[in-house]
């Protein structure tokens, strides 16, 4: 097998790229990462430098690696802040590090891409020996594959990459009818908390549409990339999607990208801007030309499940972070990152420091658990 190092997204064509196994994760698309890197959010200027690993067997891609170096770790969610001081301190240099991960987009989902039918074992083995292989080259401190599901979790930890917990808060949809029978499995005072929430919005006047990424105007993308920006200036953060990402993204997309849009008339006056596959919603970004009491939970969860319920998806992962998902639902669930340190001492410390934080994170979960708005609280098995 013959292995390529890519400059971007767009060195793969449309029909290789349609070849992997992706789940039809819209993330880990050539639509998504080939905009993202086109229009500039995730360039070499912002400091993702693209050198994706493509495996060729007889001139036929059969995998892939997304993978980036990188000399900061602004929007890789990679959780470490202290560590450029901690490698500095032992005499080492941090950056550059290279990441397997989505830009700006904490979401669990494939990063290992092998070709449907391939020998995904082999494909896999060879994709992880060429990036450990790479790390060595570069004289990058390490590797970083971030949030990775199910059977790249267990591939990585069997290549001895250290796997890293966090939590995040998900919905699933037990077979729910509607929301109301959604909201019935809630405590009583929650419960009407929530119908409170909802009928609050419902009396501002406002109208709440659900437009695809191909049934989005040309003229409505300006309000929407206009909501998603002021909420990151409004938190002193950069937004890193330049206007043209979005509806470049969402008409190569079309189904997969949901936007939820509130007009007050015929105004965009807030919009929570989502993507989804077959089989779940994930939330990204969201904002509003002025506040109103719960127009945030609004769009940004209750129309999800709504939409969720509506489409038969499984499951609704509204982002990073959020304890105040809890109240509405969603429920605490581990996401997995694997981590390949270099220099072994350094790989010691950070072993030893992710089995503190394990106990830690695990701690957490079930205290959180216990803050969920069910009647019969404690573990709540997937459907």
């Amino acid at each position: 097998m013959e292995l390529q190092i890519c400059d971007g997204a767009e060195a793969i064509s449309e029909t290789e790229w349609a070849s992997l196994d992706t789940a039809e994760d819209p993330f880990a698309s050539r639509a998504f990462l080939g905009t993202a890197e086109k229009v500039g959010a995730s360039a070499t200027a912002l400091g993702w430098k693209p050198m994706h690993l493509a495996l060729r067997s007889d001139g036929e891609l059969v995998g892939l690696l997304p993978l980036y170096r990188r000399d900061h770790s602004f929007g890789d969610f990679s959780r470490d802040w202290n560590w450029d001081s901690a490698w500095t301190q032992a005499g080492l240099a941090y950056y550059p590090k290279l990441v397997s991960g989505i830009p700006y987009t904490p979401s669990p989902g494939p990063r290992l891409l092998t070709r449907t039918g391939s020998d995904r074992q082999r494909v896999t083995g060879s994709l992880i020996e060429a990036a450990l292989a790479l790390t060595h080259q570069t004289g990058a401190s390490s590797w970083q594959c971030l949030f990775v599901r199910g059977s790249d979790r267990e591939l990585l930890a069997d290549a001895g990459l250290l796997l890293r917990r966090g939590v995040q808060f998900h919905w699933f949809n037990r077979n729910y009818r509607d929301f109301e029978d959604f909201l019935s499995g809630f405590a009583s005072a929650k419960r009407k908390k929530l119908r409170r929430e909802r009928r609050a919005v419902a009396e501002s006047g406002l109208r709440i549409e659900v437009r695809h990424g191909d049934e989005i105007s040309p003229a409505l993308w300006p309000a929407i990339h206009r909501h998603y920006a002021d909420t990151f200036r409004r938190h002193g953060n950069y937004p890193a999607f330049p206007p043209e990402f979005f509806p470049k993204v969402a008409s190569m997309l079309g189904l997969r990208c949901v936007v939820f849009v509130a007009f007050d008339g015929d105004r965009p006056a807030a919009s929570a801007i989502c993507y989804r596959d077959r089989h779940a919603l994930y939330g990204r970004h969201w904002g509003a030309d002025r506040a109103l009491p719960n127009l945030h939970f609004e769009l940004c969860y209750y129309q999800g499940i709504d939409y969720c319920i509506r489409e038969g998806l499984a499951r609704f992962e509204p982002g990073a972070q959020g304890e105040h998902k809890l109240a509405r639902g969603f429920e605490p669930v581990p996401t997995w990152c694997g981590y390949w340190i270099a220099d072994r001492q350094m790989r010691s410390v950070i072993r030893d420091y992710f089995g503190r934080e394990d106990a830690a994170m695990l701690d957490y979960a079930a205290e959180t658990e216990t803050r969920l708005p069910f009647r019969q609280t404690g573990p709540r098995q997937e459907p």
